[in-house]
């Protein structure tokens, strides 16, 4: 593929990582404003005045959370405005996280990446979209151990879209991939459940796992359940050891869902191949 075609759709990346960005920050928000509503609803109780403002992806304008200035066009330029700025409010100086430049690189490479495995076809444009919902999932999991309904049944619809024209599996191996990620999680959770009383995952990790079934097909789910686990089990117990966690934390899973997803829509054959050897030996 031309390197042209590459940095643009590193650049595109850019741009999207902001809007990332934005989304990552602000579903969250919106459901939990969303189940308020649903509450007082419920209840027959008058809204709070706060709870009527609009909260959306658009609406509040992006602001300071210090000083309320509104963030300007000038200031939002990906990975641009942030060095400009020295990571820092053009107004009151507060710190600006690091993780906005961090998500806005990560989704260009990521996207580049995409690029280069699939070429200038169909399939790129399918899974860059997997790719973003992706890293929406991680990191939204990790801030709030939530996987949120709005990312991954509406992905998980458009994998069985895509798989209708088997663009990455047949239709009959995404249909069955979908079915089988939920139920495999599904009884995990509940075998566990039985015999310790407690809860091991939540239901967006089952719904996580057949959104990846969706696209990839029932075939990669085994590779990708071995390499979450493995990754999960391997950063728990560094975690632990550091003792920046303790046993009693529970871990977000769906990142390791995600991350052992996206590697498996790249290379999902060789990883595949690798299960497969990997069976006898054990």
């Amino acid at each position: 593929m031309e390197w042209l075609a590459l940095t643009i759709i590193g650049l595109f990346g850019l741009l999207i990582g902001s809007f990332l960005n934005v989304v990552i920050v602000r579903l969250p928000r919106m459901l939990a404003h969303s189940w308020t509503a649903q509450c007082y609803e419920y209840l027959k109780q008058p809204l709070p005045i706060e709870a009527k403002e609009p909260y959306n992806l658009v609406l509040p304008r992006s602001h300071c959370p210090k000083c309320d200035h509104m963030i300007s066009a000038i200031d939002n330029i990906p990975v641009i405005s942030f060095l400009f700025l020295k990571g820092r409010c053009r107004y009151c100086q507060m710190t600006i996280s690091w993780r906005y430049p961090l998500i806005e690189i990560t989704t260009a490479l990521m996207s580049i990446m995409v690029a280069y495995r699939f070429g200038l076809t169909w399939q790129t444009l399918a899974a860059l979209i997997l790719t973003w919902s992706l890293i929406v999932l991680t990191v939204i999991d990790l801030q709030e151990q939530l996987l949120p309904d709005d990312i991954t049944l509406p992905i998980l619809w458009l994998g069985l879209i895509v798989n209708s024209q088997s663009l990455f599996t047949s239709l009959p191996s995404a249909l069955f991939g979908a079915i089988a990620g939920y139920l495999f999680l599904w009884s995990i959770y509940w075998l566990f459940k039985l015999l310790t009383h407690k809860e091991g995952m939540g239901y967006g990790d089952f719904k996580l796992l057949a959104m990846l079934g969706a696209w990839l097909g029932w075939q990669v789910l085994p590779a990708i359940i071995l390499l979450s686990s493995v990754v999960g089990v391997f950063f728990g117990l560094t975690l632990i050891a550091c003792k920046r966690l303790t046993r009693e934390q529970p871990i977000p899973f769906g990142p390791y869902l995600a991350m052992a997803g996206w590697l498996s829509l790249l290379w999902g054959d060789k990883l595949i191949q690798q299960y497969l050897t990997l069976i006898p030996s054990l």
